[in-house]
């Protein structure tokens, strides 16, 4: 990271999953040293306690290379803000808590430069909402961690050859009916929990589906993951927010409200 790189105002990332033998930390470490920001969210499941505690923990050099790097974050004056997911759920006995590198929320709003007022979640709570629960849920979750197995193994051999990173997992989710039903059902969800809340949108994960939209004049944001997607989010100095891969190419962007304003001003008016 050097002086020319862009100051973000927030960059939002979530589910890393860091412990689980899923998570890709040597591309993370990788990103977030190749940022500057001024305020840095940990959207939820940042170290997978749920599976150290069932598995047996993954460890190393990259995972600890990711640490190194919020702490670079921290020094170069980014503020950091945690907010807890499911699978790092005991942390949230410690929320409200004002720590020497960072605060710890259950949830947060986040303000963007264009005046927008966003709600940070991690998203586990609309669960009740989305889920089926009993065998279908059991055997999903199963097959699931199956093919993530097999996205890791596809992966490796594509670095072998000089490939670039593919989401197999991804792949396959977009083709399942049933995956896409609960993924409509989350995002809606969390838009009629903001629109109770008579916030300008959210700002999630969970679901390890990163997107970027507006719906019936709400943004929905979710920051993806480090375990299949590999993105991030981003607000820009003017508001705008971008969702980006983890080589920073940018995946789809919501621009910021002044900028429709003056937009639509500099249109010629009818006689």
């Amino acid at each position: 990271m050097s002086a020319m790189t862009p100051m973000r105002r927030a960059v939002f990332v979530s589910d890393i999953h860091l412990g689980s033998k899923h998570c890709h930390a040597a591309e993370l470490a990788e990103f977030l040293g190749s940022v500057r920001c001024q305020r840095l969210y940990l959207v939820g499941d940042i170290v997978d306690l749920w599976w150290m505690a069932q598995r047996r923990a993954r460890w190393g050099a990259a995972q600890q290379r990711v640490i190194e790097a919020l702490h670079a974050q921290h020094r170069a004056g980014a503020e950091l803000i945690y907010v807890p997911g499911n699978h790092d759920r005991a942390v949230r006995r410690f929320c409200g808590l004002m720590l020497p590198a960072m605060q710890l929320r259950r949830r947060t709003i986040h303000t963007t430069a264009d005046g927008r007022r966003l709600l940070v979640t991690h998203g586990d709570d609309y669960d009740a909402i989305t889920h089926f629960g009993g065998l279908q849920e059991k055997f999903g979750d199963w097959l699931y961690y199956r093919i993530l197995t097999g996205n890791q193994v596809l992966n490796h051999v594509r670095r072998r050859l000089g490939r670039r990173y593919w989401s197999l997992s991804e792949f396959l989710k977009r083709r399942s009916g049933a995956a896409e039903r609960y993924i409509a059902r989350f995002v809606q969800a969390g838009l009629d929990d903001v629109r109770r809340r008579g916030l300008d949108g959210i700002v999630c994960g969970h679901i390890h589906r990163a997107a970027l939209l507006q719906r019936d004049g709400l943004v929905y944001a979710n920051d993806g993951d480090w375990v299949e997607s590999l993105t991030a989010l981003v607000e820009e100095a003017d508001g705008s927010l971008r969702l980006l891969s983890h080589r920073g190419e940018v995946l789809a962007e919501v621009l910021p409200r002044l900028r429709l304003v003056a937009d639509d001003a500099t249109l010629p008016r009818a006689a």
